[in-house]
């Protein structure tokens, strides 16, 4: 537990915040995330011993408020966890500006990749009238995360790791690298698919909706403005 012994609000509020991963939960709470096992699928390097402690103490702290209704337990923020948001999303906006865009193969995660492109993935652009099914077949994964299922229908958005037996509309085949610069904005899906690094397989009408319908993350545009810092 930090403790700066300083009676600075500065100070005081980064004993609550500034702890490992504390950053990383609240920011899986702020996107939507309320039940433990899918705000530890934002987090899946912390153990989740550790997420029932940041958790336990967020909650002391008067920043999430949780709930139970029978066995069903969720996490939501209070009104002082919602006045984090514009802070999360401006170390966000100023991670995408000023840090360096060359990510280290292990910060690369096809399961955090995923699971963002299925909570950001614009829904509304899908078509209306039928089910969308996308694999992403990731070449370099680990044998657990090579596949992938993206199935979008009357407007909900759900993501599968074992086949979901539905017809196909695309497949997608990636390095993890290359799908994670197209989406956060280090590169492009022209550039990607010039290159053999993604290929996409699947009727010319749906292919070239493909990068409408995923849209990218919501750094990307200030990544993307940012250039070459």
């Amino acid at each position: 537990m930090i403790d700066y012994g300083q009676f600075c609000t500065v100070a005081r509020g980064a004993e609550i915040f500034g702890e490992r991963w504390t950053p990383l939960v609240v920011r899986e709470l702020l996107c939507g995330s309320t039940r433990f096992n899918d705000i530890h699928r934002g987090v899946p390097r912390m153990s989740t011993t550790l997420l029932a402690q940041r958790l336990r103490k967020l909650e002391e702290a008067g920043v999430v408020q949780r709930t139970q209704a029978g066995a069903v337990r969720e996490y939501r923020l209070t009104q002082a966890g919602e006045e984090l948001r514009p802070i999360i999303l401006q170390i966000g906006h100023w991670g995408a500006s000023w840090i360096g865009s060359r990510l280290r193969n292990d910060q690369l995660d096809a399961g955090f990749l995923m699971w963002d492109i299925r909570r950001f993935a614009r829904v509304d652009q899908f078509p209306s009238g039928r089910r969308v099914v996308i694999r992403f077949h990731f070449r370099d994964a680990r044998d657990r995360e090579r596949r992938w299922w993206l199935v979008v229908e009357h407007g909900e958005a759900d993501l599968c790791r074992d086949d979901p037996g539905h017809e196909l509309t695309l497949t997608v085949e990636s390095t993890v690298r290359a799908l994670t610069e197209v989406w956060t904005g280090d590169s492009d899906p022209g550039t990607e698919l010039s290159t053999g690094r993604i290929r996409v397989i699947g009727a010319e009408c749906d292919t070239l909706k493909l990068w409408r319908w995923l849209g990218q993350s919501v750094f990307a545009p200030t990544r993307i403005t940012a250039g070459g810092k």
